[in-house]
């Protein structure tokens, strides 16, 4: 957890050079808002992770989980979430005359290019990634859809049938088919109105999650649970689960990765990181409401009985029609959300491709196409070929792996330090020119190797109870 690589100046002017030589390409009309912003942190926010929120508060019990969801780890995306939007603008935060566009244009700007291609890997890895969660967690809400139908027409009680009969991978490849269609959306800058339809949805499925969980509190008349979580078999069992649910709490907070190119739409005055920061306060709070609803009356209804995923394990049969639109909201929300986590990774690919083989038709071709009642329009064939081949691998790996919790936990393990911790700080370290061993220094690092410390523990939980459901 060094500082800067040292390189000398004339590195770093290369790098800036070529950061102003790309802001200077054909400009863009940025048109988003407070309102727009907030809808799409909102959409790449609360996704799959707010369904696995009730089982890891249940697993860390009635103190340890609501502290970490409402205190700890919203804290930690305030800070990171601050720090990355004063990146958006060179030299100067708000007048800066640099846009920059990415996370890993901010990583090279200003710590340099070795670091940048090491963040460049993590990028990819971390949003693919995410990808193939919403693809599992899709699969799941569309497959307790067909349950709770079949539920509702044979009864709870003779409904083994209704278990049998396991379609995820079928929908897993459904979504991917729908993804496929809706990657060739060419930017972040042409999908407000998606992330707006999705910020939506997720408030209401995280709305009927919350009341259904508080119905089933009034109706128990109690309140389940324990201050330390459900018991296992033994301490190491304990341990690895209470370490998979910091990996699901990390999955559920943190947007670093996309939060420049959300940022990067947005019209100015008022400055870009003024209204990022705002937009910020805004999502993370309401968010924070959210998740607690959800996890805590999740928790207290069903005790250790919690499910993995609110919404399936047949935790709810009743209203079945209520649960169902739930689920249905879950799997439109996510179409929107797997586009967030896409698109960063949609340009950087492409503008590498270009730059690296500038003469090749297969890169650079485009082909007008016209379709019976629809305008002509142009195709990009390393656009279509690319983006189709990486929504394909992402539903392939979903139908390899389809374990709910224990994908988002290693998933979130592994975004949480990386992307949403150590890069942002080392910029911002860099960027106000703290010395080392300063107050400001030792406070940040401190925060940095902690956090460090909860991903190496989420990551080591996780995986071992991904190779256990895998292999046992």
């Amino acid at each position: 957890m060094g500082g800067g690589d040292g390189g000398a100046h004339g590195e770093e002017d290369d790098d800036r050079s070529t950061l102003i030589g790309e802001a200077a390409e054909e400009s863009i009309e940025r048109t988003g808002s407070l309102t727009t912003a907030v809808a799409h942190i909102i959409t790449g926010v609360i996704g799959a992770g707010v369904l696995s929120l009730p089982w890891s508060v249940a697993q860390l019990g009635w103190i340890a989980g609501p502290v970490l969801l409402t205190v700890v780890f919203p804290a930690v995306t305030f800070v990171s979430a601050f720090m990355m939007s004063d990146c958006y603008r060179y030299p100067d935060p708000e007048v800066g005359h640099l846009r920059v566009r990415s996370y890993s244009e901010a990583v090279k700007l200003h710590l340099g290019e070795k670091r940048e291609r090491i963040c460049s890997v993590l990028i990819v890895i971390n949003l693919w990634f995410n990808g193939v969660a919403y693809h599992i967690t899709t699969a799941t809400s569309i497959r307790e859809i067909e349950k709770l139908i079949c539920y509702h027409r044979q009864g709870h009680e003779v409904s083994n049938s209704c278990n049998n009969q396991d379609n995820s991978s079928y929908y897993t490849i459904m979504f991917g088919a729908v993804q496929v269609m809706l990657s060739q959306i060419p930017d972040m800058h042409n999908m407000g109105w998606l992330s707006i339809f999705a910020t939506i949805m997720s408030f209401s499925y995280a709305t009927i999650g919350f009341a259904l969980g508080f119905a089933q509190v009034l109706e128990n008349k109690s309140i389940k649970g324990s201050i330390t979580g459900i018991p296992a078999a033994n301490l190491t069992e304990k341990v690895l689960l209470a370490f998979e649910a910091l990996g699901d709490i990390a999955f559920a907070y943190p947007y670093s990765l996309i939060l420049l190119n959300i940022q990067d739409t947005l019209k100015s005055p008022p400055s870009e990181n003024q209204t990022m920061k705002k937009a910020s306060t805004v999502a993370i709070s309401v968010t924070t409401f959210f998740y607690l609803c959800c996890s805590c009356f999740g928790y207290a209804a069903f005790g250790d009985a919690t499910p993995g995923n609110l919404l399936s394990g047949s935790a709810f049969y009743e209203p079945f029609w209520l649960v169902s639109f739930a689920n249905a909201c879950v799997v439109l929300h996510l179409l929107g959300g797997y586009q967030i986590f896409s698109q960063p990774v949609f340009p950087m690919v492409e503008k590498w491709a270009t730059r690296k083989y500038p003469n090749n038709m297969f890169v650079t071709k485009q082909l007008s196409m016209k379709l019976p009642m629809l305008p002509r329009f142009q195709v990009h064939v390393f656009r279509l070929c690319f983006r189709t081949a990486y929504v394909l691998s992402t539903t392939c790996c979903a139908v390899l792996f389809p374990y709910f919790n224990q994908v988002l936990g290693l998933i979130g393990a592994f975004n949480f330090w990386p992307i949403a911790i150590y890069f942002p700080v080392e910029m911002f370290l860099k960027q106000r020119k703290i010395r080392a061993w300063t107050p400001t220094w030792i406070v940040f690092r401190v925060l940095s190797f902690l956090c460090l410390l909860v991903s190496v523990f989420g990551f080591l939980g996780s995986l071992e109870r991904i190779c256990n459901a895998k292999f046992s």
